[in-house]
């Protein structure tokens, strides 16, 4: 369905993509967990340099190797523990045209979805896409209502999104009618 990397907020108008997240510190000597996000994890490597999600830092990838879910990476000019704690959750982005370009209409980057329409199966326009999210349990999209300044979330599945069409500026959801409700607290329970 979806070309990976996956993207949550793209940078610079959605010219810049993510395609990986530093994790924690692995080690004393600077190596940190790294998750990739590209279609194959290891082709990682051969995107850089990244930029951080402003672009204010760039990293460069000296050593990587592949652990149990993710990969150990050491980035050029981490030398100790201490400097690889101060990147932890830190996105790695890279320019949109050092990728490669979707084959077909089947196949984009999750970046693309942002700021499409969300339409419902009448066509009836339900709201934006405006981030995709992933918090460890798949793929989210963080819709916006269209006319009230709230957001919810819908899995980002084929039950849930049965057609994705970037070039018509849309998506068709299955969502379910109180999708931007707030569920009601249970009496009792503190505010």
């Amino acid at each position: 369905m979806a070309r990976q990397p996956r993207s949550g907020e793209p940078t610079d108008a959605g010219r810049h993509v993510l395609v990986g997240r530093i994790g924690a510190a692995h080690g004393v000597r600077g190596d940190v967990k790294l998750w990739s996000f590209t279609e194959d994890p290891a082709a990682i490597a051969g995107y850089g340099p990244f930029t951080d999600v402003v672009g204010a830092r760039t990293f460069e990838i000296a050593h990587l190797r592949p652990a149990k879910d993710f990969f150990v990476a050491r980035f050029k000019g981490l030398e100790d523990r201490t400097a690889a704690e101060a990147l932890c959750n830190t996105d790695l982005y890279v320019p949109r045209e050092r990728l490669p370009a979707p084959q077909d209409d089947d196949e984009f980057y999750m970046a693309d979805l942002v700021g499409l329409a969300a339409v419902d199966a009448a066509g009836a326009t339900v709201g934006t896409v405006v981030a995709v999210q992933n918090f460890g349990a798949g793929d989210l999209l963080e819709l916006r209502h269209p006319s009230r300044n709230v957001t919810a979330y819908l899995p980002f599945s084929r039950a849930f999104v049965p057609k994705v069409d970037v070039a018509g500026g849309r998506i068709e959801i299955a969502a379910p009618a109180d999708l931007f409700e707030t569920p009601a607290r249970p009496p009792g329970e503190p505010v």
